[in-house]
């Protein structure tokens, strides 16, 4: 299959670092004798295991989930992204609730330089992909350092319509932008609402925390207060093995959530 579609020898290869022995060199072993060609692909590239909360993500921790799953869960696709593209593929990724949030804090951030009311503010015209983004991933895949330059270009787009439209053509290049058009999707609609109230965010931490601490106590009744009170402020409240999200409703009152921190 991989010669039908890609050749003898192709440019890169890609797996965890869990398969570099025995699986990959049985593999360049039978395709090398197979093809009569002294090597398999030009570039190897093994990125190091996902963790959860700093745990090895298995079965029988309870701690295993899916990209569906979080997508389920109304974590949005650039969210993930995000997270994981924080970390060089060569380290450890680690998955955690803080992280999920910072990055949907981040986006959000980010966005407000270029969206306002859900649209793309179309007099930025197009934008370049920045050049500093480009040479971080041309040094071995350093999307950490792509992360970084966005943050610094960020930094320039508020008073800058140019960097503003880089920041916007580089976080799509990144597979990072929010959704947003004519009919501006609801996760981005609430992405906003959240960003307009980011005491949403500080508060899904803290039941976060609350809920790790009660788990161990056996006593949820702090988590049930805490919900009572957000339900009763009209805020959104879903609670999953993988975190705690919190939406700004209908009927949000902002007022109600003073002294909840």
């Amino acid at each position: 299959m991989s010669k039908a579609l890609l050749g003898e020898t192709f440019d890169i290869h890609g797996g965890g670092l869990d398969l570099q022995f025995p699986h990959h060199e049985d593999e360049i072993a039978q395709s090398c004798c197979a093809n009569g060609t002294d090597k398999m692909a030009n570039v190897w590239m093994h990125n190091e295991m996902l963790q959860v909360e700093g745990k090895k993500m298995s079965k029988s921790l309870g701690n295993f989930f899916t990209v569906r799953d979080l997508l389920d869960q109304g974590v949005p696709g650039e969210v993930i992204r995000f997270v994981m593209l924080s970390t060089h593929y060569r380290k450890p990724m680690d998955w955690t609730e803080k992280k999920r949030v910072e990055a949907e804090k981040t986006l959000n951030k980010w966005s407000s330089h270029f969206v306002s009311g859900g649209l793309i503010n179309k007099r930025l015209g197009e934008g370049d992909v920045s050049p500093t983004v480009l040479k971080a991933l041309s040094d071995d895949l350093n999307t950490a350092g792509a992360i970084a330059a966005l943050h610094d270009l960020s930094k320039l787009a508020k008073h800058d319509d140019k960097a503003a439209a880089s920041l916007k053509a580089s976080m799509d290049f990144l597979g990072i932008l929010p959704k947003t058009n004519a009919t501006a999707s609801e996760t981005f609609g609430q992405a906003l609402k959240r960003g307009e109230f980011p005491v949403l965010v500080d508060l899904e931490q803290k039941m976060f925390e609350l809920r790790e601490q009660a788990k161990k106590s056996k006593d949820f009744s702090a988590v049930d207060t805490l919900k009572a009170s957000l339900l009763d402020a009209g805020v959104e409240v879903q609670m999953t093995k993988v975190g705690v999200h919190l939406a700004a409703g209908d009927d949000f009152d902002p007022s109600k959530l003073e002294g909840l921190l």
